[in-house]
């Protein structure tokens, strides 16, 4: 009669009398040739549970019962520990198990990239934000050595800065997102660092109600024909985005996105990206950028995009840094850096758009979906600029 015989360390730690000491209990699993499963406890491993001198928490395995290891041991490496916690050192056995388990932040980036990029995902805004705000501190870090304190101080370090809140809440909550596919993947088993009181999310106004003017847009035209340190050829690509932003509404990287092929001059239509749902959905084109476009998309390739027009998309960082100048040096003078109700910034270009239908009376339903809003709340911020709001109506009432 042939049997198979398994040995598993199960998962749930049992409590002890003695305070942050546990087992685990040692699992048999026998199989004969006839499918009949047997299983019992044949032993028992202890695990000491402390805290570090950063209160982080730490699990040391110290033996099994059937090699001597009772209760009282473990109490008193316990204490031992907890000693070295207070001149900031970490046991022996520790220390090696984490050299070996070794995993940076970047490690966990790369692979979290991969599959997102394998799952369609677009995931060009993702690398940006982790590259421009989060991989020089973190990224060589090993992600047991990154604690809730060491993100406290990166954040202030953020608000001394003055980087506006919504920014410093999107770092904090993709390093949490980071260490969430971290454990999943089974490559971290400790506690998310941002999961703690110390780092709630800072309250922020969302209501951005600055948007250009007719006279302030072709003030940014003008800023940028006479920006001497531009080539004519950065000029003609900053106009350009300018005016299907200012047309179409999109965000930055759907405009960067527009190739030849999604426009349709016949019928004044652009299909556009939407990099937020990852679905497509049509914009219109204005009878200037039609005119525009008559003759520049003549010299292009079907898979070039507007914006460059080369086959390889224009760098992000090239046009906001070209383009956050002309803004700065126009409409921002005087107003601090984390002033996002007022400053002027490439996103204000979409509500300008927004904006400018509401004041020539477009429905509000109508500018939904030529916003490509999921929600109707998000588009009501522009219902005030109606004409048809009601004021000329109530000032005349009655008389």
């Amino acid at each position: 009669m042939q049997t198979t015989t398994k040995i598993k360390t199960l998962s749930k730690k049992i409590k002890t009398r003695k305070e942050g000491i546990f087992y685990k209990e040692i699992q048999q699993i026998t199989i004969d040739d006839k499918g009949n499963i047997d299983t019992k406890i044949i032993d028992k491993v202890y695990v000491v549970r402390y805290r570090d001198h950063e209160n982080k928490e730490r699990l040391v395995t110290i033996g099994k019962y059937s090699e001597g290891i009772r209760e009282a041991y473990c109490n008193e490496k316990r204490t031992e520990f907890i000693l070295l916690a207070k001149n900031g050192e970490l046991p022996p056995r520790l220390k090696e198990r984490l050299k070996k388990d070794y995993i940076s932040l970047d490690d966990i980036f790369q692979k979290y990239k991969a599959i997102k990029e394998s799952e369609s995902k677009d995931i060009i805004r993702t690398e940006q934000k982790y590259k421009a705000g989060i991989k020089k501190v973190f990224g060589d870090m090993d992600l047991h050595d990154i604690t809730t304190d060491k993100i406290v101080a990166y954040r202030k370090t953020l608000l001394d800065k003055d980087r506006a809140g919504s920014t410093i809440n999107s770092y904090i909550s993709f390093i949490g997102t980071l260490f969430n596919f971290a454990t999943e993947e089974g490559l971290y088993n400790g506690a998310n660092p941002i999961k703690s009181k110390k780092l709630k999310a800072i309250k922020i106004d969302n209501a951005r109600e600055r948007y250009l003017s007719t006279k302030e847009i072709k003030t940014l035209y003008k800023a940028i024909d006479n920006e001497e340190t531009f080539t004519n050829s950065t000029k003609e690509d900053l106009t350009l985005f300018v005016k299907l932003s200012l047309t179409t509404g999109g965000r930055l990287e759907t405009i960067l996105h527009i190739q030849k092929k999604d426009i349709k001059l016949e019928d004044g239509t652009v299909t556009l990206k939407d990099f937020k749902t990852n679905k497509t959905y049509q914009g219109f084109l204005s009878d200037d950028l039609i005119a525009y476009l008559n003759g520049y998309l003549k010299c292009l390739t079907t898979n070039a995009y507007l914006v460059g027009g080369d086959t390889t998309k224009k760098p992000t960082r090239t046009l906001t840094r070209h383009l956050k100048k002309i803004l700065d040096d126009n409409f921002n003078k005087g107003l601090k850096t984390n002033d996002t109700k007022n400053r002027t910034v490439v996103h204000t270009l979409r509500h300008t758009f927004a904006s400018h239908l509401a004041i020539n009376g477009v429905p509000i339903f109508n500018i939904k979906e030529l916003m490509n809003h999921s929600d109707i709340n998000m588009t009501m911020r522009y219902a005030k600029l109606a004409p048809s709001s009601g004021k000329d109506a109530v000032r005349e009432l009655y008389r």
